[in-house]
């Protein structure tokens, strides 16, 4: 239950006005804002190659993805990071309907029904391979493998399409258009890989480029030299760098937020309310005498509703009563006690010793769905019966190692390729060694081997289903507890909620501009936090719960907009919106500072060519122009194409390129570095010996670049349909 239902199932009067005031707000922000909920015009949900998006299209197709994925799934699974995944595929499959099918159209691509044939069936794609395989594993599954291989049997996909339900027919119906579109997808991207091809004489430049190094001298008229401020920039300077440089100032929408909240906290008196309640409960506890009793108590007081009957060894308890419980008699109860905001109390139900440790072996019945193997198909019953049929035998007198290697349904008794015949392995016999109470085996198989004595054979239960465990050796001695605990999560009253509500209502109602919000934030000294540069379609913010609705909010107000206090996670946020970028070219305004510093740049960078210019015209050495200009010469070895950077500069490629093509003993003209500029002298060039071709050269430069079509043409198409999207505002 949220907060603000919370509020309204408690708080009477207040609440039902500040319902009909929140009412009303929607009422009013619905209409002003012609809301889809209202039939209004504002209907798109996004735009693709100037096709929009309408609503309820879109919707209807997120449900029926929806309702797949439930099939498949389970509702269970359907959380909010699934159902967002759904979404998002919903919108991927409709850009590919509107961008690359469209392509795939115009350029005639389709796969007939006889090659879809010979994909589904005679010769599977892999795509289709994944599909009928078990995702852990990567094994086919069962009904589709070839006994003799394991490998996808085209005849038996042949055996399940002649034999399919309805149901399962319209799922191979959708597995056909994926692998249709897998397939297209393919024969368009051979199309372009096809179409590209490396040239020899580019691939002997390439060569040369990454194999030939030089050995360089240069001097560099650092930036920092002269200090911006002394570079005087007109308006109209910066005018035309905005102008020029556009590509520079390229952004996508963006929103920024500033936000005050207000932590929903249980305050003292809300504390010393539990605390006195959980008092009575722990009176009430110590008169409950038997085990029928305590399990039905604590199911009906705690907040979990969970009676745990475990047996615990010491250190594997809260700390709060470890000691205790191993020192207490049976029956003894203690708390309440407060542990990470949850008031506790506890009984101590039984007692007993074990072993510290025990050497064990077991036999695995498993029954279809206990998670052991997907092969086995017996029932739940035959499993228990079988067990139980086992052991009669093994108490008999039937030996142990036999029946493991021939019932056992354990995956552990199958010797690890690394092992070879004779040598010992965890699970060989059904023997997995030594065990206590901190190993990794489920609890059932750890408290048949610690609780048991040396000879003992019994039947115990676990997620795998039934083991047959005998006790081939036990250590030492321990007490264990079996522990009841009854829990009360502490939350905060109607009384505190409401009041931390009215708060936050009164700062929002105060300060409804970015001026007072800020004011107020100085003046009262509270924390404010900013989110910047949010993305419509990002799905949280930084340190706020839920904050999907906060996204859709910073959307749908202008500049200034100060937020209602709403309810994110435990706390009330406040928040203003502070900035707001459109997609396309930022505005000049929005990012004057930027052009400003870049431009100042850029006249530095001319300022420093001339004067680099002027005394090359009488210094024709790289040490004239030393003197000449005061600048060191620094020195780099072995540079080439690939090289990043060299001494005294981050990143260069101009440099690094004016390097490549210059030969020995020649000197650059001035160079408009990242860092300042540059002047280059090649002192020597190391040369390269030709090979006899250059056909492994283009292998790999085709090696390289053809990849890159499965993921670029894809971005470069979708980059000139202009997408945009605006799902938040619809609450996905």
């Amino acid at each position: 239950m949220s907060v603000l239902e919370k509020i309204r199932s408690r708080a009477g009067l207040l609440v039902g006005i500040v319902g009909v005031a929140l009412l009303v707000f929607i009422l009013q922000s619905a209409l002003e804002s012609g809301n889809v909920f209202f039939g209004g015009s504002n209907n798109v949900v996004g735009e693709i190659a100037g096709k929009k998006i309408d609503y309820q299209s879109f919707d209807t197709k997120v449900k029926e993805a929806t309702e797949n994925r439930k099939k498949n799934m389970g509702e269970a699974a359907l959380d909010q990071s699934v159902i967002d995944e759904v979404v998002q595929q919903v919108w991927t499959q409709a850009i590919n309907e509107e961008v690359m099918t469209k392509e795939y159209e115009k350029l005639g691509i389709t796969v007939s029904p006889d090659e879809l044939y010979d994909l589904m069936i005679e010769h599977p794609h892999e795509s289709l391979v994944r599909q009928l395989s078990d995702p852990q594993s990567g094994k086919v599954a069962q009904m589709f493998a070839d006994p003799q291989t394991g490998q996808l049997s085209p005849a038996k996909i042949r055996e399940f399409t002649q034999a399919m339900n309805e149901e399962q027919e319209t799922q191979w119906i959708q597995m056909e258009n994926y692998i249709r579109q897998i397939r297209i997808i393919e024969k368009y991207n051979n199309l372009i890989k096809k179409g590209l091809y490396v040239t020899t004489a580019e691939a002997k430049n390439s060569f040369n480029v990454q194999n030939q190094t030089a050995n360089i001298k240069y001097v560099i008229k650092n930036y920092k030299l002269v200090a911006d401020s002394t570079v005087k920039v007109t308006d109209e300077d910066l005018q035309k760098y905005y102008n020029e440089h556009q590509k520079e100032f390229k952004q996508e929408a963006s929103r920024t937020i500033e936000y005050i909240s207000y932590d929903i906290a249980a305050s003292q008196e809300d504390m010393d309310a539990y605390k006195a309640d959980m008092e009575k409960v722990a009176n009430d506890f110590k008169a409950v005498k038997s085990f029928e009793e305590d399990s039905t108590f604590v199911v009906a007081e705690a907040d979990s509703r969970t009676f745990d009957v475990a047996y615990r060894t010491p250190g594997t308890i809260s700390p709060e009563i470890d000691t205790t419980m191993f020192k207490a008699e049976k029956g003894t109860v203690v708390g309440p006690y407060l542990e990470n905001g949850v008031y506790k109390v506890s009984k101590l139900i039984n007692t007993k010793n074990s072993a510290d440790s025990a050497k064990v072996r077991h036999i695995l019945v498993a029954y279809e769905g206990s998670g052991a193997s997907a092969e086995v198909k017996r029932t739940k019953v035959q499993a228990k019966t079988m067990a139980d049929s086992l052991l009669g035998l093994l108490k008999k007198g039937a030996k142990f190692n036999e029946y493991v290697e021939k019932f056992s349904d354990d995956g552990g008794k199958k010797m690890p390729p690394n092992k070879k015949e004779g040598e010992d392995y965890p699970g060989k016999g059904g023997d997995y060694g030594w065990l206590n109470a901190s190993s990794g085996f489920v609890e059932p198989f750890k408290d048949a081997g610690l609780d048991g004595k040396k000879g003992d054979i019994v039947v115990i239960e676990s997620q795998f289903g039934y083991h047959i465990i005998e006790v081939l050796d036990s250590k030492g001695a321990q007490k264990k507890v079996q522990i009841a605990t009854i829990d009360k999560k502490i939350e905060p009253s109607a009384k505190t909620l409401q009041t931390i509500f009215v708060k936050a209502s009164e700062f929002s109602g105060k300060n409804n501009t970015n001026e007072l919000f800020q004011k107020a934030v100085v003046a009262e000294k509270l924390n404010k936090r900013i989110a910047e540069n949010i993305k419509e379609s990002e799905k949280t913010i930084a340190g706020v719960e839920n904050s999907r609705s906060l996204v859709r909010w910073a959307y749908e107000n202008e500049v200034g907009k100060v937020s209602d206090p709403t309810e994110y996670g435990n706390k009330f946020i406040v928040a203003v919106l502070t900035a707001a970028n459109e997609k396309g070219i930022a505005l000049f305004e929005k990012v004057k500072e930027d052009v400003k510093t870049k431009a100042i740049k850029e006249k530095k960078a001319e300022m420093f060519a001339a004067e680099l210019t002027a005394a090359m015209a009488t210094a024709n050495t790289i040490d004239a122009l030393s003197t000449k200009t005061g600048l060191a010469i620094e020195q780099a070895k072995d540079v080439n194409f690939n090289t990043y950077s060299i001494p005294g500069s981050a990143s260069e490629p101009a440099v690094i390129g004016t390097v490549s093509a210059m030969k020995a003993a020649s000197m650059s003209k001035p160079i408009i570095g990242n860092e300042g500029v540059f002047v280059v002298y090649v002192e020597s060039v190391k040369p390269v010996t030709a090979p006899k071709d250059y056909k492994e050269q283009q292998k790999t430069q085709m090696g390289a670049i053809q990849p890159r079509v499965d993921y670029e043409v894809y971005d470069a198409l979708k980059e000139n349909a202009n997408i945009s999207e605006h799902l938040v505002k619809f609450g996905y």
